[in-house]
């Protein structure tokens, strides 16, 4: 179909297409007036996305808030919970017409708040504001005062819903923590008791000050054995020397009155030798000699005794003074592994006991945290205005439906004028005929009540197929086929 044919059908058939536009504004004319009119309130809720001062769990997110978490905001708001709270909010359970009607329509089967909150959401509309933390709570009645009411009821039930959501499980922590810290509460008694019971049992001996003492202690035997030790061996060496060769040891040697009584020796041995040359052996003098010689040889070999002796003393003082610190040592290391193992066992009590100590500090701390979230009033939900009375009816809106019946009377005039043109197919232009016929147009006579210039300007110009006029078209007999 061409324009031209479009615009043929349309003139041809103005009449319906106006007929039918008329119909449908008058009616949605009649339909907007007939109509009760609709009142919508709004009522808008902010969501802080600030750190919470009293929860260390939530983090600030900052900005905007993600799609998401907006999205499960408006679900919690499009909620059965939220509505059964704006029932009991709005006490609409008092009402018995309201009762009756349940009672007819379930039997009094089920929760009449559920039933309630299902009826007076069907109003409800809510929405995010773009790229913002702010929530819009629309709702449609037929009452202004009851929509702003229902509007900020909702508001109101959403904050308290998300309060309780928040404190909720906070509560449950809050328990759950109490009971934990009186379990660490016992459990630090009872290893403090230990503790104690322990300290108590070894008079608490094994303190670090303590063991540094006897540690020090310990040092300085080991240094007095290694000392005995020495001296032990050099006594022994002596020892052993005095009894080889009691005369060649180094304190006979040196000892002066040795010295003397050997230089007594001397003398009298060459006076023995001067008498027994000038008297002969039988000589009183030279017997007297020899009497004196005799004497300080026995007086030599008395005090070489006194000093060998004196020698295996000092050896048997320094086995005894070593024995004696070898004891004292292995008493006192044996006393050191003996507090040591004590301070082991102390500091594993202790330990325990710091760890009890930790961990009931650290439950005190979150069952204290979790006590103060569980007894928050706020959630980081603000309402931000609250809904008031509108002053105009939101529905039926006359201009836009006034225009949209304009809209759709012109397609459905159109329609119906293209729908009675299939029925009662004319031929409006030399096009037609060609579509009709099959046949070409040779020319198209002028209208007899067309004026002579728009003849003339027609007749010069020639037949145009794509284009007709008021005039009678000249069709030639199509010749029959030669046999």
């Amino acid at each position: 179909m061409t324009f031209d044919q479009f615009l043929r059908i349309v003139w041809a058939r103005w009449k319906l297409v106006v007929g039918v536009l008329v119909l449908v504004l008058i009616s949605t004319l009649l339909v907007s007036l007939i109509m009760p009119k609709s009142y919508k309130a709004t009522a808008t809720v902010v969501i802080d996305s600030r750190p919470d001062p009293i929860s260390t769990t939530v983090a600030a997110l900052g900005g905007a808030l993600p799609s998401s978490i907006l999205a499960t905001q408006i679900d919690i708001i499009q909620s059965s919970h939220v509505a059964e709270r704006v029932v009991r909010m709005l006490r609409l359970g008092d009402i018995p017409s309201m009762r009756k009607r349940w009672e007819s329509e379930t039997d009094s089967r089920g929760s009449y708040e559920a039933w309630m909150g299902g009826i007076i959401s069907k109003g409800l509309e809510v929405r995010p504001a773009r790229e913002s933390n702010v929530i819009e709570i629309q709702y449609d009645g037929n009452d202004p005062a009851f929509a702003a009411t229902v509007a900020n009821a909702f508001a109101q039930a959403y904050i308290e819903t998300t309060v309780q959501m928040r404190n909720a499980p906070a509560r449950q922590y809050s328990e759950y923590f109490e009971e934990r810290a009186r379990q660490a509460r016992s459990k630090l008694e009872t290893a403090q008791t230990k503790l104690a019971e322990a300290q108590r049992q070894r008079g608490i001996i094994a303190t670090e000050e303590r063991l540094d003492v006897e540690m020090a202690r310990l040092a300085e035997l080991s240094n007095q054995v290694l000392q005995l030790k020495a001296v032990q061996v050099e006594a022994g060496t002596r020892s052993n020397q005095a009894r080889r060769s009691p005369d060649q040891i180094n304190d006979v040697l040196i000892n002066p009155l040795i010295g003397g009584i050997k230089s007594d020796i001397s003398r009298q041995e060459a006076r023995l030798e001067e008498l027994n040359a000038r008297y002969g052996e039988n000589h009183p003098l030279v017997q007297e000699a020899n009497a004196n010689l005799k004497a300080l040889h026995a007086r030599l070999r008395n005090e070489t005794g006194k000093i060998t002796a004196s020698v295996g003393i000092t050896d048997t003082i320094a086995s005894t003074r070593l024995s004696e610190a070898l004891k004292a040592y292995d008493d006192q290391r044996a006393k050191v592994l003996s507090m040591k193992d004590q301070r082991t066992e102390l500091t594993l009590l202790e330990t325990e006991v710091l760890s009890a100590q930790r961990i009931y500090d650290t439950i005190q701390l979150r069952q204290s945290q979790s006590s103060l979230e569980s007894n928050a009033g706020q959630a980081g939900v603000v309402l931000l205005n609250a809904a008031t009375e509108p002053a105009k009816h939101s529905s039926p809106r006359m201009l836009l439906n006034m225009a949209v019946a304009s809209v759709m009377g012109a397609l459905l005039g159109l329609m119906a004028a293209f729908g009675v043109e299939l029925f009662d197919r004319r031929v409006r232009s030399p096009f037609d005929l060609i579509q009709t016929l099959d046949l070409p147009v040779i020319g198209i006579l002028p209208d007899p009540s067309a004026s002579k210039k728009g003849m003339f300007r027609r007749l010069k110009k020639g037949p145009d197929p794509s284009q007709g006029s008021g005039g009678n078209a000249v069709v030639p007999v199509k010749p029959m086929a030669s046999a």
